[in-house]
């Protein structure tokens, strides 16, 4: 258990959070060897109805989806049904005869974009920006929403093959840059699979670790758990935000056509636990043996050449870590921007889902908020540092 004193800094900090309207509310938790050591929750999932912030409070994970899709990406790699050096051409048509920018001009790829590429984000797939495959992804993502409550939403695996038609940013293997690989390996899932990416990863990940409350999408009956989204007003406070993004539904409220790999799923702070606690345990919860030790072990360490690296680098806020299968792994605890251990590791999503393994001390944080463009946010840290500096 967590010391009193620790305890209590805990709960200051997150009360000064909310009271500063930072964000609405939020729920931590703190794992020890493989046991929970200690939960807080405080303020509200819905201000305006007065909803509190719960244990089974819903949240949309956005980009904490990503560490899920690797190790749905892992599966496949140990039972031999992919190499990590398959050309993406070979499950998804779209990605053949891709071309690169270079210098302004359009030029064939030096070599195809691999599996691997994918699962680093040395893809030369982007999110956006000024260049043309950031212009091309921009677009797609434009018609992906606008076609999201119609009755001809675009499919995970037309996404992904749209994608590849499109021009990347740089090289495959040259570079690193934050994307939307993950989405493509969900549907390359789907392809080897031959089944949806959420029967899947339901028979495969979900079902097994008894992860109840996680999906791509929410029945009715579930609805009324899911934390409202706030963002800053400008004013000092907070103001409901309800866009979908991302070509996630907002509301979770109709079963999705597109399931992205990188941003779609939904889950419980208890969910997630049982997921982290499976990659602490070497693949193993309850009984079960999801993952072998060895492919834990690959999937959790960093995977960037020194020239990708450079790629990493500029990402001012993850100044001392590296990245590998989709999550971020400290590599130089010193020039951390906080407290921490060689080969923590862990990612984050877009409305501030988190979360931290740190094998050294046995430990995992978690922390889930709804707050448009939080990423790892000042609280975050702060929460973090205060476990960190009791072990």
């Amino acid at each position: 258990m967590l010391d009193a004193q620790t305890t209590e800094l805990l709960k200051k900090a997150l009360s000064a959070s909310i009271a500063h309207k930072e964000i609405a509310g939020a729920n931590f938790m703190v794992i020890q060897k493989g046991q929970e050591v200690f939960y807080h929750e405080d303020g509200l999932a819905d201000i305006e109805a007065g909803r509190r912030m719960s244990r089974d409070s819903i949240v949309r994970l956005y980009s904490m989806t990503k560490p899920v899709t690797a190790a749905a990406v892992m599966l496949l790699l140990e039972r031999g049904e992919i190499d990590l050096f398959d050309p993406v051409s070979q499950y998804i048509p779209g990605f053949k005869n891709q071309k690169v920018e270079l210098d302004g001009a359009l030029v064939p790829v030096s070599r195809e974009v691999d599996i691997h590429d994918l699962l680093n984000m040395t893809s030369g797939l982007v999110y956006g920006g000024t260049d043309r495959a950031g212009q091309h992804t921009e677009a797609l993502f434009r018609e992906l929403d606008s076609r999201l409550p119609g009755d001809n939403p675009m499919s995970t695996l037309e996404f992904a093959n749209r994608l590849g038609e499109g021009p990347l940013s740089f090289e495959p293997g040259s570079s690193w840059q934050y994307g939307t690989s993950a989405d493509v390996l969900g549907a390359l899932v789907e392809v080897v699979s031959g089944m949806r990416y959420s029967e899947f990863l339901q028979q495969e990940i979900f079902g097994p670790l008894q992860m109840k409350d996680t999906g791509f999408w929410l029945p009715e009956d579930k609805r009324g758990r899911l934390a409202r989204v706030y963002q800053d007003d400008g004013e000092g406070g907070l103001m409901r935000y309800e866009e979908s993004h991302l070509g996630v539904s907002h509301h979770m409220d109709r079963e999705a056509a597109y399931e992205s790999g990188g941003a779609g799923l939904v889950s419980t702070i208890e969910d997630a636990a049982k997921f982290t606690t499976m990659l602490m345990n070497q693949g193993r919860l309850n009984g079960i043996q999801l993952l072998k030790p060895r492919t834990v072990q690959y999937m959790t360490s960093a995977s960037l050449t020194h020239w990708q690296q450079q790629g990493f680098n500029p990402w001012h806020s993850l100044q001392g870590y590296s990245y590998g299968n989709q999550m971020r792994i400290l590599t130089h605890p010193g020039q951390a921007g906080g407290l921490g251990s060689l080969g923590e590791y862990g990612w984050d999503g877009w409305l501030g889902a988190y979360f931290a393994n740190c094998p050294q001390e046995d430990l995992t944080l978690l922390f889930m908020i709804q707050k448009k463009d939080a990423g790892t946010l000042p609280i975050t840290r702060k929460l973090r540092n205060i476990v960190l500096s009791a072990f």
